[in-house]
């Protein structure tokens, strides 16, 4: 009983975290469970179970509040259940003992791009026309394939693509790739079926991740609006860089004079992480308020202007929204509305 409550509470943080970024739920509750010694694939195998219940619920929420775009999720998600399948195979046909360090090896790389994404504010690109089916069947079969071999990794490696790309809107980005990992989820839950049989799936840890994720889930609502996102992002980032340091630490038969050492380094690049992304925010901030200062005078200019009679014109130039300094994005501080969080955040 125990047991299942430390893993109800595992699900409950990682939905924590997935809902305040937009993601991680796989890397979190992947590294979580695999520090408390639960095998490689059946970690992954049961993560992927409970995912299929609560990625469901995401793509139905994200459906009804508009944030889908079909074309993308089918030429995505297709490819993406490939590399899925594909990768449950191959981690259910490995050894615990070679499984470990790859799996802590993705999570590790995985955990520190969290570190300097979120270290940084996200530059926005603009583009033009469709993202090509060519793009998007080889992202989502690399997205897959890392996902189920890693425990964890279809939304930071999906979304930071189509994010950067400038041709979809930002709700739009991580509503698809919410709504596509429902496939992946289930097509990686059959390639560990097939390759570790029913008892490759914790049951009790599933439905523990499960009813942890659906705690948490409006939780994680009310978090967003008060922890921001870029300050969770790197921080969760260390976390899930330092325990996998320990996995493969022990795989590679590191001496007890080396491991003080890697630790340290690791330690101080988290504060140093943390340093950048706290001045990035105070950037963002500062953007924010310029950009909502101008906008409020241009308003009240021109309700001045209707009062007294004044023909209604279009606003000078001085009047406008100011440019945001180059490098920062408007609104990407604390996430008090979706746009600000999906601004900040490449799932």
């Amino acid at each position: 009983m125990r047991k299942l409550l430390i893993l109800a509470l595992v699900g409950l943080a990682a939905q924590l975290v997935d809902g305040a970024l937009g993601m991680a739920y796989g890397l979190t509750s992947s590294t979580l469970l695999l520090f408390v010694g639960v095998a490689p694939a059946a970690a992954s195998a049961s993560v992927h179970l409970a995912e299929i219940g609560t990625t469901l619920a995401a793509g139905v929420a994200h459906w009804r509040f508009g944030n889908v775009d079909w074309r993308v999720v089918t030429r995505i998600a297709l490819p993406g259940a490939v590399g899925a399948f594909v990768g449950a195979t191959f981690l259910s046909s490995i050894s615990t003992e070679s499984a470990a360090p790859w799996m802590a090896g993705i999570l590790f790389t995985l955990g520190a791009y969290l570190l300097v994404r979120f270290s940084r504010p996200l530059r926005q690109r603009t583009g033009a026309g469709r993202l090509r089916g060519r793009f998007l069947g080889p992202l989502g079969l690399v997205a897959g394939f890392v996902d189920a071999t890693g425990g964890g990794g279809w939304g930071p490696v999906a979304t930071p693509a189509l994010l950067v790309s400038g041709r979809m809107e930002p709700r739009k980005v991580i509503g698809s790739v919410d709504t596509a990992e429902f496939v992946v989820a289930g097509a990686a839950s059959i390639g560990f079926l097939i390759g570790l049989g029913s008892e490759g799936f914790l049951l009790p840890t599933v439905a523990a991740l499960l009813v942890g994720g659906l705690i948490a889930a409006p939780v994680a609502a009310w978090l967003v609006r008060i922890v921001p996102a870029q300050l969770l992002g790197a921080t969760i980032g260390g976390v899930i860089v330092l325990t996998n340091a320990r996995t493969l630490l022990n795989a590679g038969d590191a001496g007890s004079t080396v491991r003080p050492v890697v630790y340290v380094l690791l330690a101080v690049g988290w504060v140093v992480a943390l340093t950048f992304a706290v001045r990035a925010l105070r950037r963002t901030r500062r953007a924010r308020a310029i950009v909502d200062a101008a906008t409020a005078t241009a308003a009240t200019a021109s309700a001045t202007a209707s009062t007294t009679g004044t023909a209604a014109a279009t606003p000078s130039p001085d009047t406008t929204t100011p440019a945001v300094p180059a490098g920062v994005v408007a609104g990407a501080g604390p996430a008090g509305a979706d746009d600000d969080r999906l601004a900040v955040v490449e799932r």
